[in-house]
């Protein structure tokens, strides 16, 4: 049996590189880019009118000016337009192209326009309401970084520079594996000795956000037949998580069996609650990454958030960022054994606070709907007092 701190430095050293490939834009959401974006053109493209009103040339304002005749409209998705005369104006929409010799562009807020004429309220800044050619980036400037987790912002980005594909890193192909007799079909009404199945959706649902569609199976608690579909397994899937089949248990075969099909254990057993029978181990003959996990709900849950999820960022080339909340109560540790607690947040002047869920224990599936996350408590101090920051794993979107 290992430490906690240790069992995770092992998972993680063990991330992979799965490559690369082309994807349109449509579908990259959530993925992480393979390539550096260069501009491909100067951003904005040209100077550009940020708000509707009239574009006009500020050595008129210097010369007192402040009524201007009106010589045409510019809309947005013109071509360029020269001011004809420095003295007058012309109206500009939105996102227009401004005249090369206007350099102001007065809202309409801040004028009156009769008959053609437009009257200036407000004095203008030279300069104003022009978002200036090139002053975001220039062309062949980079715009994203390799490494980057595509979201809706950089979804824009990469539309604006021409990347109708792009290069992003490949998700493992994985699958998702319930073990147990015991274990029914969630439209099915099960008998008294029964349950339904669970934690192979928790994982299907998990792996969703992270854009990953797993192979589903279930194994019965049969050693030849886990043997054999295992071995298919195995031969098809860069990454297995397993729910169940890991304990001391007289049907518990995976272990015996994953090291009976060359699959190398990294550890089993690790000191910690919930999740203490986690399995870990690679295949060297395919190069497959296997996480099985306990079967108890909350180990099943606490295991993927805390490591795989971890590991398939290292491997996809994100960093994991340290979180820590502020403890809203005392909480004693007893024993040996690294403790993932179950806690709600709220903000509180700025800062999260964390307070624990009441739970019944590993097996207790119904308080994960009032978890936000995990925090983290090794036994090395006795208690720890309220308003210590103590580090956390969330498990849901926070905000």
């Amino acid at each position: 049996m290992i430490s906690f701190k240790e069992a995770y430095g092992k998972v993680l050293d063990h991330k992979q590189d799965y490559g690369t490939e082309q994807i349109p834009l449509k579908i990259a959401m959530g993925r992480v880019l393979a390539e550096e974006v260069i501009a491909d053109r100067d951003f904005p493209p040209f100077n550009r009118a940020t708000k509707d009103g009239i574009a006009i040339n500020y050595e008129a304002i210097v010369a007192g000016q402040t009524t201007f005749k009106l010589e045409g409209i510019l809309p947005a998705g013109m071509a360029a337009k020269l001011l004809g005369n420095k003295e007058q104006a012309i109206e500009i929409m939105t996102g227009a192209v401004v005249p090369d010799n206007a350099d102001a562009v007065v809202m309409y807020e801040h004028l009156v326009i009769e008959n053609g004429w437009a009257t200036l309220i407000k004095n203008p800044s030279k300069g104003q309401d022009i978002h200036i050619q090139g002053s975001d980036r220039k062309m062949g400037e980079l715009v994203l970084q390799k490494n980057t987790r595509i979201t809706a912002s950089e979804i824009g980005i990469l539309a604006a520079v021409g990347k109708s594909t792009l290069m992003v890193k490949k998700l493992p192909k994985t699958a998702i594996i319930s073990t147990g007799n015991e274990l029914v079909e969630v439209k099915e009404q099960p008998l008294p000795h029964q349950i339904r199945k669970s934690n192979i959706h928790t994982l299907f649902g998990a792996l969703s956000q992270e854009g990953i569609v797993p192979g589903e199976y279930h194994l019965a608690d049969d050693k030849e037949i886990i043997k054999k579909e295992l071995a298919t397994i195995l031969n098809n899937y860069d990454v297995v998580l397993l729910s169940g089949g890991v304990s001391k248990g007289k049907y518990d075969y995976i272990p015996e069996v994953l090291e009976e099909l060359g699959v190398e254990k990294v550890f089993h057993r690790v000191l910690q609650r919930p999740g203490k029978p986690f399995w870990f181990g690679v295949r060297p003959e395919t190069g497959t990454i296997v996480f099985s996990f306990p079967g108890n709900p909350a180990s099943t849950f606490a295991n993927y958030q805390v490591y795989f999820k971890d590991w398939l960022r290292s491997s996809l080339g994100l960093p994991n960022p340290t979180i820590s909340v502020i403890l809203e109560e005392e909480i004693p540790i007893k024993g040996d054994l690294t403790q993932l607690l179950r806690v709600q947040l709220k903000l509180d002047n700025g800062q999260m606070l964390a307070s624990q869920v009441k739970e019944n224990g590993s097996g207790d599936l119904t308080s994960l709907a009032l978890t936000d996350g995990f925090i983290v408590l090794d036994p090395e101090q006795e208690f720890y007092k309220a308003g210590e920051s103590v580090p956390f794993v969330p498990t849901r979107q926070l905000l």
